[in-house]
This record gives structure tokens, C-alpha cells and sequence, in this order.
């Protein structure tokens, strides 16, 4: 499989060793010092784009992917609220895009896992729920996308929860004193060098339950969009993470 890469930061580094690993071949690279070598042409020698620029670019990436034809699996998060007019473009151009907020497979089984104890704890109201995500220093957006999905997989399944609330904090207490009862609270921090961690929290007058998941590096995102790429050959359409980790099997 021939992939051009869409970003070539750490992420895309790791993406690159993983993909030769597999036996895949990169023939295009492209990054904010090359943003010229992004034609139709060049896309048009890749079986697949893997995307993982920036909030600001990525659009501009995947509109390109779809006119060129090209499949596009799409790791960069914050572009979200776009979503609705991607996928008219990708209806419109017979494209095929993949995306997630995390590819990794463990934060897959850690987001099915989630939504079936968010279901189960509507019998036990006397808990009360946050989030709390914790990435390195370097991360653009806040709260990650990540947390946002796992905030979402809380919302539609938990009753006492209607929306969430993002409190960016540098340090290891957020002020939430303010925050509605029925808004589900996304904590914050950034600390150098942390890959990821996201925990939910379920804290009663007894006791407290964590449910956590810690990456200890990027290997496993970088995999799973590896993964992805593979799995989007020959398809047509808009998917999601989930369409390929169908724990519903």
C-alpha cells in the first residue's frame, strides 16, 4: 500500500516507521516547510492519505484528498464542528474519509467500556462523574479530543448529564464550584512529556471509582492509524472509528 503522509511531526514519524514495518511504502510527506508539494498529482501516486497536521490545515488536506481522489484516514483533532459539511464534500466527491479522536485500540475498548458503565451507573445516582485528561505541553487544543468522545459516551448514556464543561488547569485541581450539576466536568492539565492520560472518575460520599487509560507513548495511535488505512481500501463513504472496532460483533 502506497500512503502519503499529511503531516510529518512526531506523529507522522512514528506513523512512517510503522507503516515500513508493515511493508507499506510512503511516497509523499508533506508538512508546513512543503506545503507546495500537496498537488493531485502527488496525492494521486498514494493508495491512502493518513492526515495528522494541524486544527488550521487539516480541511484544506482532506478537501484535497477528496479531489484527488484519494482515501483519507484523519487522526488531527479540532475540526470536529465541521464534520456535517465533510461529509457533504466526501458525499460529493465519492471520497472515502475515516476518522477518530484517538485510533488507538486500547482507547477504543476503553470508549465501549465507558458507555456501558455510564448506562449502569444511572442506577447508582448518588455518584457523581468527571473526566480528567492529562497531555504534554506541546498539545493544541483543550479538552483533547479524546476526552471529548469519552465526555459524549457519558452524555448519551448517563440521565443526570446534559453537556459537559471544559476547565483547563496547570494544576492538579480544577475550581468546579461553579459548574451546573447536570454539566459533566472535563479537567485539564499539561505536563511535558505526557503521551495521554484520561481517567473517569465516579466519587460518592463512600468512595470513589477510576477508570483510566494511560498511553505510555504514541506507538499505539500510530498503529491503529496504520490500521485504519488498511481498512478503508475499497471503501466509499464517511466513517468513524467505531465502523472498524465493531466491538458489537
Amino acid at each position: 500500500m502506497k500512503i502519503a503522509l499529511l503531516g510529518y511531526g512526531k506523529m507522522g514519524k512514528i506513523i512512517e516507521k510503522i507503516a515500513l514495518d508493515r511493508k507499506h511504502e510512503i511516497v509523499l510527506t508533506t508538512s508546513q516547510e512543503n506545503l507546495h508539494d500537496l498537488t493531485q498529482e502527488n496525492l494521486q501516486k498514494a493508495d491512502v492519505a493518513i492526515e495528522f497536521s494541524t486544527p488550521s490545515t487539516v480541511l484544506g488536506n482532506i478537501e484535497a484528498c477528496f479531489k484527488a481522489g484519494l482515501p483519507v484516514v484523519v487522526g488531527t483533532t479540532g475540526w470536529h464542528h465541521e464534520t456535517a459539511q465533510m461529509k457533504e464534500q466526501c458525499a460529493y466527491h465519492k471520497g472515502a474519509l475515516l476518522y477518530a479522536t484517538n485510533f488507538s485500540v486500547g482507547v477504543n475498548i476503553f470508549f465501549h467500556v465507558n458507555k456501558m458503565l455510564a448506562k449502569l451507573m444511572n442506577n447508582y445516582p448518588y455518584y457523581d462523574v468527571q473526566v480528567e485528561e492529562i497531555h504534554h505541553t506541546q498539545k493544541l487544543d483543550s479538552p483533547s479530543g479524546t476526552a471529548i468522545t469519552i465526555a459524549e459516551g457519558i452524555i448519551d448514556n448517563l440521565e443526570a448529564k446534559a453537556g459537559w464543561v471544559n476547565v483547563l488547569t496547570t494544576d492538579d485541581a480544577a475550581d468546579d464550584a461553579n459548574i451546573p450539576v447536570d454539566q459533566l466536568l472535563i479537567e485539564s492539565l499539561r505536563i511535558e512529556n505526557v503521551p495521554g492520560t484520561h481517567t473517569v472518575i465516579y466519587d460518592s460520599e463512600v468512595d470513589t471509582i477510576e477508570f483510566k487509560h494511560t498511553a505510555h507513548n504514541r506507538n499505539g495511535f500510530a498503529l491503529g492509524a496504520v490500521l485504519a488505512a488498511e481498512w478503508i481500501q475499497g471503501k466509499k463513504g464517511f466513517y468513524s472509528v467505531e465502523d472498524m472496532f465493531d466491538f458489537n460483533k
